[in-house]
C-alpha cells in the first residue's frame, strides 16, 4: 500500500493485475478510494489541460473531481441527485451536467442541466433539459449543447451563451448518446429503441438524415467517434455488440462481440486504441486501423464497470468501480504492450460477426 492524498488523505491500495482484466492489454496501476459510498458511478469527462477528470457519481448525486497528475481527489460536490452524463468544455471553462433527479429548489420538476465553473466549481446555472437528459455535445460553431433526453424521446438544445434551453427537437424515440462531428458538421445521436442512427442539423435543429443500422444490432446507446479515421464506433447493449461505421459512407463495416450491456466508450488518439466498458464489469480493447477494429482482448474489470475514460497524455485508462473490497474506487490501468494481430490471425481469431442480408440498401434514408 501507498499514501495518496484524496481529500485531505485517503489510502490508495495499487493491487496487482493478477486475476484482473485477464486477456486484456491492460496492468493495474493503482486503486485510488473515491468519497461519497458504495454507489453507481456514471459518465467521465477529461479537461486536459488543466489535468482534472470529471465523474458522475449518479448514485450519491455528486460530481468528484480527480487530479490526474497528482493522483488525488481535490473536490466532491453535492446537488447533482442522480447525475449522468458530463461533459466538460476546456475553451468555455464549463463542464456541463445532466441532473436526472429532481431539483427542487427549481420551479420544474424533471431533468436539468447543471452548469459548472471548471475552475472554481461554482455552479452558475441549472437549465431544464427534458424528462432525463444523459449524454451531452458541444457544437463549437453555434455555442450550442446539444443533450439526450432519454426518457423523454428528444434532444435538447441549450444555448451556452445564455444558459437557456432554446429548443426541444423530437426523435420519437429514447435517446442514445449524442456526439459532434466537425467534419459533416452535424450532430449524431442514437435512436435506441429503433436501432437507427440520426444526425441533426446543430443550425436549423432538425433531423437531416436517419441511418438504419443492421439486425446485428439491438439498442444502440454507447456512441464514439473516431473522427481523422472517419469512423463511427456503436455499442448495441440489447445483444453485445460492437459496430464500426464508415462516416463517409455511413455504412456499417464491422461488428464485433464486446462485454455484455456495453455501455461508455473512449479513445486513446495517440496510442490508436478504443476502450468499450459494460455494465457486466467486462472491458474490451481494440487497436484502431485505417478502416475498422482489430481486437487486442477483453476480460473482467469489477462489477458495474461500465465507465471508462482515457488519458491520450499519459495513456492511462482511468474506470470507477462501486465497491471494491467494500469501497468505491477509481482503477487506474495501464495499456501494456500488445502487438496487433496479423491479418492472417484476424482472419482465424476475429470476433467480428458476418455482416447480416439486412445491410444492403438499408443506409442514407433522409427525412
Amino acid at each position: 500500500m501507498r499514501v495518496i492524498g484524496v481529500v485531505g488523505a485517503l489510502l490508495s491500495i495499487s493491487l496487482s493485475s493478477a486475476g484482473l482484466a485477464a486477456g486484456m492489454p491492460l496492468a493495474t496501476v493503482a486503486n485510488v478510494p473515491l468519497p461519497g459510498g458504495v454507489s453507481r458511478f456514471d459518465y467521465q469527462s477529461l479537461d486536459a489541460p488543466a489535468h482534472r477528470l470529471f465523474i458522475s457519481h449518479m448514485g450519491a448525486g455528486r460530481v468528484v473531481v480527480f487530479d490526474t497528475a497528482t493522483r488525488t481527489v481535490v473536490a466532491d460536490l453535492s446537488g447533482f441527485p442522480e447525475d449522468t452524463g458530463i461533459t466538460v468544455v476546456p475553451e468555455l471553462h464549463r463542464v456541463f451536467v445532466s441532473v436526472t433527479g429532481h431539483w427542487w429548489s427549481q420551479p420544474f420538476f424533471g431533468g436539468s442541466i447543471a452548469v459548472l465553473d471548471s475552475r472554481t466549481l461554482k455552479v452558475l446555472a441549472r437549465i431544464p433539459a427534458g424528462r432525463f437528459p444523459d449524454g451531452s455535445a458541444f457544437v463549437p460553431s453555434v455555442a450550442r449543447l446539444f443533450v439526450s433526453d432519454e426518457a423523454g424521446r428528444t434532444e435538447a438544445v441549450i444555448d451556452t451563451a445564455t444558459d437557456r434551453r432554446i429548443a426541444s427537437i423530437p426523435l420519437h424515440s429514447e435517446a442514445g448518446m449524442t456526439v459532434f462531428d466537425p467534419v459533416s458538421g452535424r450532430v449524431l445521436v442514437n435512436l435506441q429503441s429503433l436501432d437507427i442512427l440520426a444526425a441533426i442539423d446543430p443550425v436549423t435543429e432538425r433531423i437531416v438524415a436517419r441511418y438504419p443500422l443492421p439486425a446485428t444490432c439491438e439498442h444502440n446507446h454507447g456512441l464514439l467517434l473516431d473522427v481523422p479515421k472517419r469512423l463511427a464506433f456503436i455499442a448495441c447493449d440489447g445483444n453485445a455488440r460492437l459496430l464500426v461505421m464508415d462516416l463517409r459512407t455511413m455504412q456499417v463495416s464491422e461488428v464485433h462481440r464486446v462485454g455484455r450491456d456495453p455501455d461508455v466508450l473512449a479513445i486513446d488518439s495517440i496510442r490508436h486504441r478504443l476502450y468499450v466498458a459494460s455494465e457486466s464489469g467486462v472491458v474490451a480493447a481494440f487497436h484502431i486501423v485505417r478502416n475498422g477494429l482489430i481486437k487486442l482482448g477483453q476480460g473482467y474489470v469489477g462489477d458495474d464497470a461500465h465507465s471508462v475514460a482515457v488519458d491520450p497524455a499519459t495513456g492511462l485508462v482511468y474506470l470507477p468501480i462501486e465497491a471494491l473490497h467494500g469501497r468505491p474506487v477509481l482503477m487506474i490501468m495501464r495499456q501494456r504492450v500488445a502487438r496487433p494481430r496479423t491479418q492472417a490471425e484476424r482472419s482465424r481469431r476475429s470476433s467480428a460477426t458476418p455482416r447480416t442480408r439486412h445491410m444492403a440498401g438499408v443506409y442514407g434514408s433522409s427525412g
